[in-house]
């Protein structure tokens, strides 16, 4: 399964045929049905394989199909994994299709054993920036930041910040556009807010889990590489957008911090010490 991983990482991002990237991961995933599927290792390769998959249908234009692929795989929308939700609610929230996922992001979130995913709260957040915002859905974006939900993604501080948002789209939909000929690209701007600081924080938190909690030796150039690989689609080929707000920004500073804490400063302050004595 590695082995195929890897071939299809590299059809992918060095011989760019996305065809050939797609057909492996199809026929991958065909060989992970079964009992054996249900344990934590073939989770993870089945995931690896659909980000890859989800990546290729998009190179190839083939986006309208991505959600129904992912759903053959996982048959049901809650069982979807918190990283591929992520990937798909992007993916059409960049072609401008938020519809798509308001109801498979929906189930999502009020399914109980999702709530302890570690990336439930991004998963919200995105539901919220990209999918009920964009739509002018104002009442649905009130009910999941004040409600159970809410509750369990954001801080106080977060929900607040969030509400004004909702008031000021809101507020937007109540005034007659300045630029009736600029509605395509200010829907298109809205869609991509707070895209590049989420892949970012979901980039940074999966480097901080593989390299310091593995423990050292454990974690091998390959699976390296192929980690590259899926922070390279993620972050350079997915979506290319400019962020325009930095509404969950402390989130992403927060685990900068951390990183550093665990990664830089114990040898800073050895370094620092030496030159002392």
């Amino acid at each position: 399964m590695l082995n195929m991983l890897e071939a299809a990482a590299e059809q992918m991002v060095v011989h760019r045929d996305f065809q050939a990237a797609f057909d492996t991961c199809d026929r991958s995933l065909q060989s992970l049905c079964g009992p054996e599927a249900e344990d934590s290792r073939s989770a993870e390769f089945k995931a690896g394989f659909c980000t890859i998959g989800i990546q290729a249908l998009a190179e190839l234009n083939q986006w309208p199909g991505v959600l129904p692929w992912v759903l053959q795989q996982y048959e049901l929308q809650e069982k979807i994994p918190a990283k591929i939700m992520q990937m798909c609610i992007l993916l059409y929230s960049k072609v401008g299709e938020p519809a798509v996922m308001q109801e498979a992001a929906r189930v999502w979130l009020h399914c109980p054993s999702n709530s302890k995913a570690s990336g439930f709260g991004t998963v919200a957040e995105l539901h919220l920036l990209h999918v009920l915002v964009p739509l002018g859905h104002t009442d649905e974006a009130r009910e999941l930041i004040v409600g159970e939900v809410g509750g369990r993604a954001f801080t106080e501080d977060q929900r607040r910040t969030a509400l004004d948002v909702v008031d000021e789209r809101e507020q937007q939909n109540l005034e007659p556009p300045l630029n009736p000929g600029g509605g395509p690209n200010s829907a298109h701007s809205v869609s991509n807010k707070g895209a590049v600081v989420h892949k970012l924080t979901a980039m940074l938190r999966f480097l901080y889990k593989k390299l310091f909690m593995t423990g050292s030796g454990s974690f091998s150039l390959r699976r390296i590489f192929v980690a590259a690989v899926l922070v390279y689609m993620l972050l350079l080929r997915m979506d290319p957008a400019l962020p325009s707000s930095f509404l969950w920004i402390s989130k992403l500073l927060e685990l900068l911090k951390q990183m550093w804490s665990s990664m830089v400063a114990p040898y800073y302050h050895s370094l620092t010490q030496s030159k002392g004595l």
